[in-house]
């Protein structure tokens, strides 16, 4: 019924069981499901039990650190948790000619259906929509931009299309 359940979270550990948790008791909802993953929480992380219990000291010399990936979720969400939801990914490069490329390699690799790709530079104003078979173009125009308007707007009423088109082929 139009319902959006934003879950919030503080740490990796945490976002990673809440997003198994809604997919498992949202997967019975099949094709009218749809997965809005905004962006990667991060692509690494330090684990809790590598952190230091107290502040590090600077007489201790330069610090280094060494992160950890951040485990990839597409792939048991589409796969296991909700095979038959609707799942958009963001895939930001901060090489433009890396975009398309990498977006439908993403597609490829997780088997969902759209990648929303942005350039880091212009973020805030255009995207294209990946899928397998199309790239559309999304941008705001100084005038949109002058009124306030997020492309968020525009995203998300594009993807409401899109997962209507998805739900009435299943």
């Amino acid at each position: 019924a139009g319902a959006l359940l934003a879950i919030e979270f503080t740490a990796l550990a945490e976002y990673l069981a809440l997003l198994r948790a809604a997919a498992r008791a949202l997967a019975p909802l099949g094709s009218s499901v749809m997965f809005y993953l905004a962006a990667a929480v991060s692509d690494f992380y330090i684990p809790p039990s590598e952190m230091p219990e107290h502040k590090i000291q600077s007489s201790e010399g330069p610090l280094q650190i060494t992160m950890k990936m951040v485990p990839k979720m597409l792939s048991p969400l589409v796969r296991d948790w909700a095979p038959e939801a609707f799942v958009i990914s963001f895939k930001l490069e901060t090489d433009p000619q890396l975009l398309i490329d990498k977006s439908r390699q993403a597609l490829e690799k997780y088997r969902h259906q759209v990648v929303v790709a942005n350039v880091l530079e212009s973020r805030r104003t255009s995207v294209v929509i990946v899928t397998r078979d199309s790239e559309t173009p999304l941008s705001l125009s100084d005038e949109e931009v002058a009124q306030g308007m997020e492309i968020e707007e525009k995203i998300v009423s594009y993807l409401q299309g899109q997962h209507t088109a998805f739900i009435e082929r299943k």
